[in-house]
């Protein structure tokens, strides 16, 4: 007699490759990117947009996307019957917000066709996050043990890989066009049609179980789901800090004007290569113990930081390698502790990544409106010229804090009872 769980297991054999979901996660990082850096150099330098205004904007889209997440999240799970059809016209909104961005030049005033393109672009990216993230826990828990391992594997490298394409291919681009943002939304509307083609067969087969609750109280009210929500902030924190203050590190701390990009792509790149390392670690290992030897790597890399000084771009590329691995080892397996969790606790994981996605985006708010006022009272100012004093807070900032609270969330992680695998 055939174990209950084998049509499932060998549906998703038979199915659609990983291949996809990397391809999926690809372009939805190609499309996180331009909303944070490209866009608003873009009209700064296009169309005059002045840099208030923008500030502005995007303190309210930032806002928008904050809070929506939890909506889209309860959204999603509603919509969970015709999947399918919800993602390709996500998929769609997220094209045609991405060309009016880059493509078409503004009918209306700029600043105001800026923050349209963008909340359509906000939403959409949203909305098919969470769909991609709920229907990656169904195929994890279907394909096995190591399932949810082995997914991550792939949609964590595929981002981190559509991170760094999204970062160069505009300066490659202008080997090609004299509008390379545009040349760059085209491809990137060809992509989304591939990768929602390429993804079509998952959607129809994991439309979640038709019973059960799929609202955020199964998700809070279960204690382990609780902490990896808070070992999510603290982790992702991190992250959102050293982001916030990583041009302004390298400007001012390293004397190193320039370098700024190739130490990004760097640190990227270091993270997409260990993400499948990570992976394999952690089939062999087990998930916990390996995200903790991440995030310990992480913390070594960050305590050298302070040593450093004028000119030490070499050894600064060292620590960006060590902690661009322990990213990839957060992404690859962190998610996937949580989604194999939310296989566990709730039929369709969409109000979980809900959760997951408004307390990771957090983080990039709460980064935003603690370190840049602290680094002003510190009397530090954008340029090379700078006050020890200022100097020191930069460094505290950058790798300090990052420090304390990955510790803490290594401690938490530490005590979470949780299956291995």
């Amino acid at each position: 007699m055939s174990h209950p769980a084998a049509p499932a297991l060998a549906a998703a054999r038979r199915g659609t490759g990983l291949s996809a979901y990397g391809l999926f996660a690809g372009l939805l990082a190609m499309a996180g990117l331009p909303i944070y850096i490209h866009a608003p150099k873009f009209y700064v330098d296009e169309f005059g947009v002045t840099l208030g205004a923008l500030a502005a904007a995007l303190f309210v889209l930032r806002m928008l996307d904050f809070v929506q997440d939890p909506a889209l999240g309860w959204l999603a799970a509603r919509l969970r019957a015709v999947r399918g059809a919800t993602v390709a016209v996500a998929g769609a909104v997220m094209a045609l917000a991405m060309l009016g961005l880059f493509a078409i030049a503004p009918p209306i005033a700029p600043v105001l066709w800026f923050a349209l393109m963008l909340t359509a672009l906000f939403s959409a990216f949203s909305f098919l996050t969470i769909a991609f993230y709920a229907t990656g826990a169904q195929k994890g828990e279907a394909l096995g043990t190591d399932g949810h391992v082995r997914l991550a594997g792939w949609r964590e490298t595929g981002a981190l890989l559509g991170v760094c394409l999204a970062a160069a291919a505009p300066t490659a681009l202008v080997l090609l066009s004299d509008r390379p943002f545009a040349l760059f939304a085209l491809g990137f509307a060809a992509l989304a049609g591939l990768a929602v083609w390429a993804m079509a067969g998952e959607w129809a087969r994991y439309p979640a179980a038709p019973t059960g609750s799929a609202g955020f109280g199964a998700v809070l009210g279960d204690a382990q789901a609780r902490r990896l929500l808070i070992i999510a902030f603290l982790n992702a924190t991190p992250v959102a800090v050293t982001s916030t203050l990583f041009l302004f590190f390298v400007e001012s701390r390293l004397l190193a004007p320039g370098w700024e990009g190739p130490l990004l792509i760097l640190f990227f790149l270091a993270a997409a290569a260990s993400a499948p390392v990570w992976a394999r670690l952690a089939r062999r290992f087990g998930a916990k113990r390996v995200l903790l030897s991440g995030m310990a790597l992480a913390v070594v890399a960050f305590a050298a930081v302070p040593f450093l000084g004028p000119g030490d771009v070499a050894l600064f590329a060292l620590i960006c390698l060590a902690t661009g691995a322990g990213l990839g080892a957060d992404l690859t397996l962190l998610s996937a502790i949580f989604s194999r969790r939310m296989a566990a606790v709730v039929p369709d994981a969409a109000g979980g990544f809900g959760l997951w996605a408004f307390v990771t985006k957090a983080t990039l708010a709460i980064a935003a409106i603690t370190v840049l006022p602290l680094l002003d009272l510190a009397g530090f100012t954008s340029g090379i010229e700078n006050t020890p004093q200022a100097l020191a807070m930069l460094t505290a900032l950058y790798a300090g804090l990052p420090c304390i609270l990955k510790l803490a969330a290594m401690t938490l992680l530490a005590a979470t009872p949780m299956k291995e695998g």
